[in-house]
């Protein structure tokens, strides 16, 4: 698997907090990495970096070779890496099928109007294979504010399938989704990135999630990262144990 995705030395701080503290690292192609750590060790702050929200103050970020740093998220989002957020981003006002035509029109880079109709022929059948992807096949047309929490997570995601990504970039997933849902959703994201063989990366505090999930975890602490491994190396490592875990504190 080659590298698509590279930090190199980089670092954010916000005041005396250490969010990102010459922190590198690479991600393979093809890879599903869970990203846990306790509240302000840097997980959040490394994607927002990673998708423009956020400049570092020093360090690079590279992808596929060429350095992203310094780039507006719409643009990185064009390249390839696309990304959701733990409060779902969409229209709740209209329909399902709706928002996921808005996000084919983004892709485009075409606005609509009554001379460039939103629902143009091919447009409707590219949305109706992706929201299938991810199991929305009735009920469509029903506006989007009436999805469980899981579902909006969900669409969600779906809509960043619309930008074609090479890499996702999920925050906590499964943030709100019910406890007898939380492992249906994941199944259902996870299978639809397994069928698209790209890599997806994801911040979670739900362990047995990460545990079934990732092929690779990265833990964070203090902008650094602390342990990179499977989860059962990382979840045996003893720093680990006491500093994100709780154990023996």
């Amino acid at each position: 698997m080659g590298v698509v995705l590279e930090a190199v030395n980089v670092v954010r701080h916000f005041g005396a907090v250490k969010a990102c503290d010459d922190l590198s690292v690479q991600l393979q192609e093809g890879q599903t990495v869970g990203i846990v750590g306790p509240n302000g060790s840097g997980k959040t702050t490394f994607v927002n970096i990673v998708t423009g929200y956020v400049k570092p103050t020093g360090g690079q970020i590279r992808f596929k070779g060429d350095s992203i740093i310094g780039l507006e998220p719409r643009k990185i989002a064009n390249l390839g890496i696309t990304r959701s957020f733990q409060v779902p981003q969409l229209y709740t006002s209209l329909t399902i099928l709706e928002n996921m035509l808005i996000a084919l029109s983004i892709r485009s880079k075409q606005q609509w109007g009554f001379w460039r109709p939103l629902r143009s022929a091919a447009r409707l059948e590219e949305a109706s294979r992706l929201l299938a992807d991810f199991g929305f096949t009735d009920g469509i047309d029903h506006k989007a504010s009436t999805l469980p929490e899981g579902g909006r997570k969900l669409l969600d995601v779906a809509l960043s399938f619309a930008l074609q990504p090479t890499i996702l970039l999920l925050d906590e997933p499964t943030s709100g989704v019910s406890v007898d849902d939380k492992f249906a959703v994941m199944d259902t994201l996870m299978g639809v990135v397994k069928h698209s063989a790209i890599t997806a990366v994801f911040i979670e505090h739900d362990m047995d999630v990460v545990a079934r999930y990732a092929d690779r975890v990265l833990v964070f602490s203090e902008g650094t990262i602390l342990a990179d491994g499977t989860s059962a190396e990382v979840f045996a490592n003893p720093a680990v144990r006491t500093h994100v875990l709780g154990e023996g504190v």
